[in-house]
Parts: structure tokens; sequence; C-alpha cells
């Protein structure tokens, strides 16, 4: 994966400030909540702003990221969840999920020609007929047919798409949130 060195107070700020001005900043969680799962992994957790969220609704959550400063931005932010540092291409949890989310693009910070690796790294971490959910820019050279053929190499098939975290019809748009089901 492509580490990418960030601030996690600064990048939680931003997210503070939108709520502040009334944004919406909980859509993933939100997205995440209605499928009803008992446990979620966060992968790609950032500040832990999807798994703090889902947490606080009575979700079991992990976060994962591989970004020591935002990690401890979450365990400041969150002390009693856990949090846990690795590159989502070498994760071994020894444990499944019923639903593995990647909010926030995280597809697009991995290294070129590393994308099947990610996907096949949390892949591994969704329960039998679990959920793999990921929303991302299909404006930066990874389609969604790239991360579909990732997704069924890793065992998953599509359940369902869309342009938004609200659920709007995809429509071959610059966005996409896709579902893919364990078999």
């Amino acid at each position: 994966m492509v580490q990418h060195t960030w601030h996690g107070d600064d990048y939680q700020r931003r997210f503070d400030a939108l709520a502040a001005r009334g944004a919406d900043v909980h859509g993933e969680a939100d997205f995440v909540a209605a499928l009803r799962p008992g446990s979620v992994l966060d992968a790609g957790c950032g500040t832990g702003r999807v798994a703090i969220e889902l947490a606080r609704r009575g979700v079991e959550v992990m976060g994962v990221d591989v970004d020591a400063d935002m990690l401890a931005t979450a365990a400041r932010l969150a002390p009693s969840s856990r949090w846990v540092r690795s590159d989502l291409a070498e994760l071994a949890l020894g444990r499944v999920f019923d639903v593995v989310v990647m909010a926030g693009n995280v597809p697009l910070f991995t290294a070129a020609g590393t994308e099947a690796a990610l996907v096949a790294g949390v892949a591994r971490h969704v329960a039998p007929g679990g959920l793999l959910v990921a929303g991302f820019s299909l404006d930066r050279g990874y389609s969604v047919a790239d991360y579909d053929g990732h997704c069924a190499a890793a065992g998953l098939a599509l359940d369902s798409r869309f342009a938004t975290w609200s659920r709007d019809p995809f429509d071959d748009g610059d966005y996409a949130v896709s579902v893919h089901r364990a078999g």
C-alpha cells in the first residue's frame, strides 16, 4: 500500500468543522447501520469517524489503518474501541465480520497494481454471507469493472451498487458505493 503521512487531528478537524456547520458527516455509518450488522471492520478507518459512530449505535466495530497518526487520533477520540495498525493487503486479524467497510476512497490510496491484494486482504475478513462495502471516486484510474474483478477473484459477488452513500441509483457517474457478498 502507498503509505501517506496524514495528521490525524488536522484531518479530524475538517469533519468536525463540517458537522458544526450542519453537514451530515455520517452517511457511511447510516448506510452500514441500515444493513443491521452485528460486527463491522472499518478498513482504512483513518481517525475513526465511521467506526466511532457505528459503535455509538451499538455495533461491535474494529478499526484498522496503516497510518499511526490517524490511529492515534481515533484512539484519543474513542479509547475503549479496538484500533489496529496494519496494511490492509496484509491484514490477518484471525476473525471475520458481518460487514467490512472501506469508506473514504480507501482503494485509491493503494499503490497502482496492488488493488487486488487490498481487496483480497479485506475480503478474508468478510463472514460467509457477509458484505464488503466500498465507496470511492471513479475518476482516478480504478474502475468499477476492475474492482468487481478483484472482488470476484476474492470470492465476492456484486450485490448492489449506488451513486452515493444515500443510495441514489448508480448512473455510471464518477462515484460508486459497491456492495459485494461473500459466498
